[in-house]
């Protein structure tokens, strides 16, 4: 899952971007000769260059990078797993049980875009960073945004095309086959200083970091990077040694960073962007261009959704009963109403599974109905059942001022929105809550540094479930942003993934689900609803896809000029 925008391995600052200087055209330039040259908005910026640390993995760098991407495959509009043809020859294919053993069939062609073999060192490679082991990587410098897969290999090993990636004795996953982390080139690693990187946990780290700081030249995907600056744009040309099934057929494609929908409409109707995905949703904005013949846009269920976090490191948020009274203070209906008075959209009551899930599960109507609820009476009487002294100025047993902070994406309407609402809400209980923004491009940062008391933002995660709850809530996780902990929930979580069975593993993750949910770590308040706009005279073969966290980018190479 990734921060919005995280990432779930299967979500938000803003800044709105001049970028006079890109040179990119739009659907609305003439160039002359059939311009196939197009711009496509990405909502906010990012400031690291390493999807896979804590810090990297925000739903807008994923964005930026998806042309470029090396992932051995997605989830398509209908939930069906589609293999990277340009890296697999086939689906991978579950070899043993025990220990588990999966073996992913190369392209035999499969390379990155300087011509150098993709195979078993770049799989070892992100193994080696994913793995939160100190003989792999330093850990000060790896920063993994989860170790749930990485932690449990045992082995890659490579004989003639085939790849087979052994696990330990004992651990399963009913997920095996949808493996889409991103992967980087340990040949760059190895040409940049780092050629020991495979046993020297320094090196290895070091160039994990590297990664981080320096903006990829380098794909597997049908466009390779040709310029970019950090939280502004990507420039991608196609990539002359693509081996997928279809031919990229943009002669230049820019992600360019445009905050808000609203900046992101007006770009649009000024014909300065050819189309966006916007982070966030907005009826009024939509509404604008809903008549324009020009502009196509689509309204859909996405796999976004949005929470808040409380930060466990607070000295008041520490105590699980002021957890739950702030959380029985906050109105989730109240939230949803305001923020989208005209459109419909669903509340969220379960972390890992929404209402169209076969597994889903009410777990805050189940376990804590107090949660969302926006019923100051209820926190009342818990604060005072735990000695706190309530009135205008909530104060602690002994005798602290309750004060927190809360975190926002600046420029999103939504969560500002949320923000203060939430700070009208606990001013019931008597808890003083400053606002603040976080600044465009820096989400990733405020989280894995724990810069906040309370924080709003989305995870974006696809049909696969089991990875989410130790990335959330396990104690080593780096992407546990609240520094969540309690006794058992480790052994509770690692069960997710102890049987290749689906729906066994769907009912132990709601096992995890009923252990945190009255801890008042984090509270689910709705799905947050998806839109993409475009120029009708830009591009084809573009197609929502709310199971994808590249949203429409996850079949870019398909995309053509009008």
């Amino acid at each position: 899952m990734r921060p919005s925008q995280a990432r779930v391995f299967a979500l938000a600052g803003t800044a709105l971007l001049a970028a006079a200087a890109l040179g990119a055209c739009g659907a609305g330039d003439d160039s002359g000769g059939g311009d196939t040259d197009v711009t496509w908005a990405v909502s906010s910026g990012w400031e690291s260059w390493n999807e896979n640390t804590a810090d990297g993995n925000t739903s807008y760098l994923h964005q930026a990078l998806s042309p470029a991407t090396t992932a051995l495959g997605d989830f398509d509009q209908d939930a069906e797993w589609v293999h990277n043809d340009a890296l697999l020859a086939k689906a991978p294919e579950l070899v043993s049980e025990s220990p588990m053993t999966v073996a992913y069939t190369l392209n035999e062609n499969a390379q990155w875009s300087d011509g150098e073999a993709f195979g078993v060192d770049d799989f070892t490679y992100l193994w080696h960073q994913m793995s939160g082991k100190a003989e792999h990587c330093d850990q000060t410098q790896c920063l993994p945004a989860s170790t749930d897969w990485g932690a449990n290999v045992a082995s890659i090993t490579q004989e003639g095309d085939v790849v087979t990636m052994t696990y330990v004795d004992g651990y399963l996953d009913p997920e095996w086959q949808y493996f889409q982390t991103p992967m980087y080139p340990a040949h760059i690693a190895e040409a940049n200083g780092f050629a020991d990187w495979a046993t020297d946990p320094a090196q290895m780290g070091a160039s994990a970091a590297w990664f981080t700081e320096n903006p990829p030249t380098w794909s597997t995907g049908p466009y390779t990077p040709t310029d970019a600056v950090a939280g502004e744009y990507v420039t991608f040309e196609p990539n002359e040694n693509y081996q997928g099934s279809t031919e990229p057929a943009l002669e230049k494609l820019t992600m360019k960073v445009v905050e808000g929908t609203e900046a992101i409409i007006t770009e649009l109707r000024q014909g300065s962007i050819d189309g966006a995905w916007p982070s966030e949703f907005s009826q009024e904005e939509l509404d604008k261009v809903a008549d324009d013949d020009a502009v196509t846009t689509e309204v859909y269920e996405g796999s976004i959704w949005l929470h808040i976090d409380t930060n466990m490191n607070n000295e008041f948020l520490a105590d699980q009963v002021l957890r739950q009274a702030v959380f029985a203070a906050i109105d989730n209906a109240d939230i949803i109403k305001k923020a989208y008075p005209d459109t419909d959209v669903t509340a969220r009551t379960n972390h890992f599974f929404n209402e169209q899930s076969e597994y889903f599960e009410n777990a805050l109507a189940a376990v804590d109905p107090e949660s969302g609820s926006g019923d100051p009476a209820a926190a009342n009487a818990l604060l005072e059942g735990a000695g706190y002294t309530t009135g205008d100025t909530l104060m602690t047993p002994d005798g602290q001022a309750v004060t927190l902070n809360f975190r926002y994406g600046e420029g999103d309407a939504t969560r500002t929105l949320a923000g203060e609402l939430v700070q009208s809400y606990l001013a019931q209980i008597g808890i003083d809550v400053q606002l603040e923004a976080i600044p465009d491009g820096q989400l990733g940062t405020v989280l894995s540094e724990g810069d906040f008391d309370l924080v709003i933002f989305g995870w974006s995660g696809t049909p696969a479930f089991t990875t989410a709850p130790a990335q959330y809530f396990a104690s080593t996780s780096s992407s546990n942003f609240g520094k969540y902990r309690l006794d058992g929930l480790d052994e509770a979580i690692a069960k997710v993934r102890s049987t290749t069975d689906i729906a066994e593993a769907a009912q132990f993750a709601n096992d995890v689900e009923a252990m945190v949910v009255p801890q008042a770590f984090t509270l689910p308040i709705f799905d947050e609803p998806q839109s993409i706009v475009y120029l009708n005279g830009a591009l084809d073969g573009i197609v929502a896809n709310g199971n994808s966290q590249a949203g429409p980018m996850w079949n870019i190479q398909e995309w053509k000029p009008a």
